[in-house]
């Protein structure tokens, strides 16, 4: 039971949804040490911005599905700090709105030191992918038309948590835009978004009468199961095809350890009907996919 205000903020920052957070940063610049460009301290600010936008969006995540009321009746996931009253809505807006700050001044700050004023072009680009990813992890469920309600939650990770975020980080290490990193960078938001899919499946029924339209609801249960072994699947095979177009070493292939973990997940989400039972399996997932990408990585760095 939660007794004091640092547990309770503990608990709403969700601290075990950081490792997906971080999986798409640390495979970006595992990419970018491949090519000799690894920079530390873009890392870290890569890490720091990263976290930031996790904590925001786990905060906007808490409050919006508590005013939108999909937190309420039959939701069996872990309890939230706004619709159970350990923090009120009011305080939580002021936190979203913190971090929020935080995160504007990280990735200031990490554009600043990964381009200089020789990049004023790209800073620009930057300083409106970062406010795109404020405004996307705030508006998932906040806001007065939340787009996680509309069903495109899976979409807008599948490019934060993926697209921009691994290749975002290898871009401000190399310098350079290389599209095959689209290939990698798909498979870590796939996987992002399978974590999302056990969620979403899990909620059905309380997201269904808070007229939240995820996927799972729009499918139904079964046809969410299969589309859990499709994200899973596309980002096995979006690694190998990057594997086998840029080959060089058989240790490209050491990411091919985690797949036994990949198939025990979806099989663990296919045979799992028992709502409460399914909330393992997202703190499974993301640590896997953590394992994915760092076997990827480390894959690249010794081919």
């Amino acid at each position: 039971m939660l007794t004091t205000p640092p547990q309770v903020w503990l608990a709403a920052a969700r601290p075990r949804t950081l490792p997906l957070a971080l999986a798409c940063i640390i495979l970006g610049s595992l990419l970018a040490a491949a090519q000799g460009a690894f920079n530390f301290w873009v890392a870290f600010l890569c890490v720091t911005t990263a976290i930031c936008l996790q904590i925001l969006s786990n905060l906007a995540n808490d409050y919006g599905d508590s005013v939108h009321g999909a937190d309420q009746g039959a939701r069996v996931g872990p309890p939230r700090a706004v619709q159970s009253g350990a923090i009120a809505a009011g305080t939580m807006k002021r936190a979203m709105g913190v971090m929020a700050g935080l995160s504007g001044v990280s990735g200031l700050a990490l554009v600043w030191l990964a381009l200089g004023v020789q990049g004023l072009v790209w800073i620009a680009v930057f300083v409106g992918l970062g406010a795109a990813a404020i405004w996307a992890a705030i508006n998932y469920t906040a806001g007065g038309r939340p787009y996680g309600y509309a069903g495109l939650g899976d979409l807008f990770v599948l490019i934060f948590f993926g697209w921009v975020g691994t290749m975002g980080s290898y871009f401000l290490q190399t310098q350079r835009l290389e599209w095959l990193i689209m290939l990698p960078a798909t498979s870590c938001g796939l996987l992002a978004v399978g974590v999302l899919n056990i969620n979403n499946i899990r909620d059905i029924e309380s997201d269904r009468q808070a007229g939240k339209f995820s996927i799972p609801v729009r499918l139904g249960g079964a046809k969410a199961r299969v589309y859990h072994w499709g994200l899973l699947g596309g980002a096995a095979a979006a690694a190998l095809l990057y594997v086998l177009v840029t080959y060089t070493s058989p240790w490209q292939f050491l990411f091919l350890l985690t797949f036994p973990l990949l198939i025990r997940n979806a099989l663990a989400v296919q045979q799992t009907h028992e709502a409460a039972k399914l909330n393992p399996l997202l703190p499974q997932l993301s640590f896997i996919t953590l394992a994915f990408v760092l076997t990827f990585g480390i894959g690249q760095l010794l081919a």
